[in-house]
């Protein structure tokens, strides 16, 4: 036991709800609001120093339990009933680092879930994911409150004078003598490109626009072009209609084309996500293979595709990537659970890999570390993060090397609940030049409260 250790002295939590400002679609399902849990958290050192720490992560259950068996409320019902058991479980542990805290804990995730799924006599069982989502802002709590207690943003807590085990305790041999500073940045990147999302029901231009907003927001993707000084769109696509998806980014290419011509930028790159919807890797092959015949210059600004098929690749074993990962990186999302999910995304040709802070900090700078010793592409996305959620996400990807951009769709979506961050944190809510200020994320903590 290190004299750095905490032990969790108090934990409160509390939920905010939301309204979107216009819907988004994830795997087929329209969305209109968001449930964010927040989570305090008090822990104190061996040595007796005392630190508050605070984490929040939206409540993403169409994404994290994706279900026709379930209503909404029923999924985020469960997910409110992981976060209740998690409360206590956390609240039960002994000191130690917050990654060995949560690393011991995890192996409950699994039980929570089942154990919910008997209780009610649910036809579809709550999957880990889910539980992982609703264990994030605990998660962030303890980092949080581990880095200030020691005066520290939390990047700078991960090396052998805080960690009493090397990465080989947590990812295996090859990692022996290795420490998790090896693979982040003490201090974040000054800024980072941000991708602006394109959904699958988002206009185009005026002429898709149905009912105009009126709350100073654009509304077409020209207009946040020019707002926003863009230069990274990532689009959602249906991943069941072949000809919808390839007119869908020649579309967003054209629009593109006329509004960078209009500032002109030369330069910008699209991230493809099918939200795991294609049947199979036939579907993304043709998809790209049309694509670069039809519209050559938008298939070049292809940076990777994201999550093509079915999340369950034990599952789904024939849908190997070797074939379209040679035209593009193609990375895990859904799919990126463990480390054992990891090794075997490789083994099916995945090139790259997506990480988000609604699976935790322990988790996804552990992995991160995996990524890179295997020479993985590297992407961070935030479920619509707002708030303190979108710090700690943009904090993961401007202390991760090799990350390329940075998402933030909670101000398309959900500007409301970013309104009172805005102003402490100038350039992370409100974009003009294309970049997000991240130079700004370094304080006690994860930087955000």
């Amino acid at each position: 036991m290190k004299s750095t250790d905490v032990r969790i002295k108090d934990i409160a939590q509390n939920y905010e709800d939301h309204l979107y400002r216009s819907p988004i679609k994830f795997g087929g399902v329209a969305l209109d609001r968001v449930t964010i849990l927040n989570v305090e958290m008090t822990v104190e050192t061996t040595g007796g120093k005392v630190a508050r720490g605070f984490g929040s992560m939206p409540l993403g259950n169409v994404w994290a339990w994706p279900t026709r068996a379930l209503t909404y409320e029923q999924t985020l019902g469960g997910m409110k009933y992981a976060a209740s058991r998690l409360l206590n479980s956390y609240s039960a542990t002994g000191p130690g680092h917050p990654i060995d805290i949560t690393h011991e804990l995890e192996p409950q995730f699994t039980s929570i879930g089942t154990d919910f799924s008997k209780g009610h006599q649910l036809a579809d069982a709550m999957p880990l994911l889910a539980t992982m989502v609703s264990a994030s802002p605990f998660d962030a709590a303890l980092h949080d409150a581990y880095g200030k207690a020691h005066g520290l943003n939390c990047y700078k807590t991960y090396g052998p004078a805080f960690v009493s085990h090397d990465l080989a305790h947590y990812l295996g041999a090859e990692f022996a003598g290795e420490y998790l500073d090896r693979y982040v940045s003490p201090e974040p990147k000054p800024r980072m490109p941000l991708y602006h999302l394109v959904g699958a029901l988002d206009p185009l231009t005026d002429a898709d626009v149905t009912t105009r907003l009126t709350d100073g927001l654009p509304n077409t993707l020209g207009e946040w072009i020019a707002a926003n000084g863009l230069t990274h769109l990532k689009i959602k696509l249906n991943g069941d209609d072949l000809g919808w998806d390839v007119s869908r980014v020649i579309g967003v290419n054209r629009v593109a084309e006329e509004a960078q011509a209009q500032r002109g930028v030369a330069t910008w790159f699209y991230s493809l996500d099918f939200n795991e919807r294609c049947q199979n890797v036939a579907y993304l092959v043709e998809f790209l293979k049309r694509l670069r015949e039809l519209a050559p210059a938008g298939y070049d600004r292809v940076q990777y595709v994201e999550q093509p098929t079915a999340r369950d690749l034990k599952a789904n074993r024939q849908n190997v990537m070797h074939e379209a990962a040679k035209l593009k990186p193609v990375v895990i999302d859904e799919s990126l659970i463990d480390l054992e999910s990891l090794q075997l995304a490789r083994e099916m040709g995945y090139t790259g890999v997506a990480f988000k802070a609604c699976k935790g900090q322990t988790q996804t700078l552990l992995l991160a570390a995996a990524a890179q010793k295997y020479g993985l592409f590297r992407c961070v996305q935030d479920l619509s993060c707002p708030g303190a959620s979108l710090i700690h996400s943009a904090g993961i990807a401007a202390h991760v090397p090799g990350v390329a951009a940075i998402e933030c769709n909670s101000r398309q979506y959900c500007p409301a609940a970013n309104a009172p961050w805005d102003a402490r944190f100038p350039g992370v809510f409100t974009i003009r030049d294309g970049t997000m200020n991240t130079a700004i994320l370094n304080g006690p903590g994860l930087g955000a409260v």
